[in-house]
Formats: structure tokens, sequence, C-alpha cells
């Protein structure tokens, strides 16, 4: 009895180590490598969801989502390079609060999550954060890629991040709450909306100060220039306005009334500048301003709360991020109409159109 009991043991303990052990053959093989992304659409469309922390990328030929990357907590205001190689994407740890909530009711920010996420467009991924100082909500990238300009929202400045060292090399105070960060297109002058002093400050990069500010209506959220420079916009929240400002001059120089009840946040400039495109955020609406007379000569409804805003090349289709209702809308700049909605991330709230380039362009 005991040398069958003995017998079973040493065959079973066999058998176990047998079984433990890979042939040699297997053990050696190389890991399967993961296959590479499919390249990027030739139109491709990326939106920041600020609640899900993730970037959703549409097809623009198709109007269908195809891929969905990790960031962040946050994720707002994003900015291509100049290349078309890579995103910037603004990332904050400072906890969501919406227009009237008490901001010591919020739990303390995170700052180990504030920063200046880079995607790579081939790889579709992230691949590394750049500081950014803190709380991050909007970016721009300088004409040759190497710095990125970033609006910190709860330091009332603006930080100048060098790309390559990923450090920052410069900071300028502005106002406070800034948001919209734009660079004027002959490329030396950065504009910064303050949301709770209701201006818009001007930094000459070159001098590297602050120039001037401008009073504009309460709340500014953005600013879009005229393709010349010429002229910048700016709307104001929550005085339903637009000021024009002469950009030579530094001055409000006309104030274009939207009507009762709009709330103008996101502008964007058509690519030939004959008409300005602003969004509404809870009005809804898309306002369609003529420039050579400065007045709205038309609305689309383009959905739930309207902010991120982006043009395809040709000027003939716009996309909107709608936050409430986690989608982009298509809309056809000829016929004003919004031809579909794309369903993307939680709470959309930035956007950006990158068209491939063919070699040699």
């Amino acid at each position: 009895m005991n040398r069958l009991l003995i017998a079973v043991a040493l065959v079973t303990g066999l058998s176990a180590c047998s079984g433990s052990e890979q042939p040699a053959a297997t053990r050696n093989q190389p890991a399967v490598a993961e296959p590479p992304p499919p390249p990027p659409p030739a139109v491709a469309v990326y939106v920041t969801n600020e609640t899900s922390g993730d970037l959703t990328l549409i097809d623009g030929a198709t109007a269908k989502p195809v891929a969905t990357i990790k960031l962040g907590k946050r994720p707002r205001g994003i900015a291509v390079s100049p290349d078309h190689a890579v995103l910037y994407v603004a990332l904050t740890g400072s906890p969501a609060a919406g227009p009237g909530v008490d901001e010591k009711t919020l739990p303390p920010p995170d700052r180990s999550a504030d920063g200046i996420g880079v995607v790579d467009i081939r790889q579709r991924k992230l691949i590394k954060v750049l500081p950014s100082g803190t709380d991050p909500e909007q970016v721009v990238v300088s004409p040759d890629g190497t710095r990125v300009f970033v609006a910190n929202e709860d330091a009332a400045q603006l930080s100048v991040v060098d790309v390559a060292s990923g450090r920052i090399v410069e900071t300028f105070k502005v106002g406070e709450e800034p948001e919209g960060v734009s660079l004027h297109p002959a490329g030396n002058l950065v504009y910064v909306t303050s949301e709770g002093d209701g201006e818009v400050f001007v930094i000459d990069l070159g001098a590297h100060k602050v120039t001037k500010s401008i009073k504009v209506g309460p709340r500014p959220r953005s600013v879009a220039f005229m393709p010349d420079g010429s002229r910048a916009y700016v709307p104001a929240e929550n005085g339903a306005t637009l000021s024009v400002v002469d950009t030579r001059r530094l001055a409000v120089v006309r104030t274009i009334q939207l009507g009762e009840g709009m709330r103008p946040m996101g502008t964007l400039m058509a690519p030939d500048g004959k008409h300005l495109y602003v969004t509404t955020g809870r009005s809804k609406m898309m306002l369609i301003v003529d420039t050579a007379i400065n007045k709205v000569v038309g609305t689309v409804e383009a959905g739930a709360r309207p902010w991120g805003i982006a043009t395809s090349s040709d000027g003939r289709t716009l996309y909107t991020a709608n936050g409430p209702s986690n989608d982009v809308s298509v809309i056809d700049v000829e016929t004003r109409r919004v031809t579909t909605k794309i369903p993307v991330g939680r709470g959309p709230w930035g956007i950006v159109l990158v068209e491939q380039r063919t070699p040699g362009h």
C-alpha cells in the first residue's frame, strides 16, 4: 500500500513538473508585435471629451468615429502642430465647476494631472505630457512648432512651453480666469481673454511683455482674427455681444449685438475671411456674421451647448462639439443645415480638423 502511494505521488509530481515546463522551441519564440494602427484619415476630426478623459477620432469622409485615445483628466483645449504630426491637449486636475458653482464646495485640485498631453497622430496614442503651469484650459502653437502657449485659468497667467526641452520658459501675468488664447496671423502677438476682468491681454513675444489690455464685454471666451490680421473678434458670453478690435490701434472699434439670450463662446473665421462663425453654448445656436458689414446674417441650431468649432480647409463644412448630448454636429455651410450628428465620448469640448498633406506640400 505504501509503495503504491509513493509511486502515485512520484508520477503526479513528475506530471506537474513537466506541465510547468514549456518546450524550448516555444520558450524561444519572440513576442508577437502589435500591428501598427492604420494611417490617419485624409480628413480627421479630433474631439476632446472632458468628462470621459479621452479623444475621439472621426473620419471626415464617412462621418464615423474610428478610434478613441485615452488622455487624462478633463481634456479641453486642443491644437495641432504645423507639420500635422502631433496634437497638443490641455489636461487639468482642477474639478469641474459650472456657472454659479461655489468653488469652496469643490474637492481640492489634483495638480499632478495638469499638463499638455502630446498625441502622436500616426501612432494614435498619448506619447508624453509637457508641463503647463496650473489648470491649463486652452492652447495654441507657434508657427514654427517650437512653442506652445497655454492659458492657466486659476493662475491668471500665460505660460510658454518649449516643446524640445519640455520646459516652461516664460510666463506672463494676465487678468483673472484667462481662457481663450490665440496667435495673431503675423505670429508675433498672443491675445489672451480674461473672463474675470472682461479684457483681452495682448502679449508681444519679441518684446517679452504685455503691451496692452483691451476692455471688451463681460466674460470673453475666445478670439478669432481676420486672415490678414487687421481685426480680431471677441465674444462676450454674458453680454451677448462681439467686440471688433482694430489690431493696429489695439482698440475696440465696433460692438456687434447678437440678440437677447445669446451666449457667444467659440469663434472661428472662415478660410476666406468673409464670415465669422460663433457658437453660443446653452443658446444652442451657431451664428453667422458677415465680416464686411459686421452683422449677423444667419443662424443654425447646432445642438446642445455647442462650444468647440472647426472647419474644413475649403470652408464648406463645419463641426461643433456639443457637450451635454455627447455628439458632434456636421453643418453644411451652403445650406446652413445640420446634416448629421456623430456620437463621441462624454462631454465633448474642443475640436480640431487635420487634413493629411500630400508629399511636397
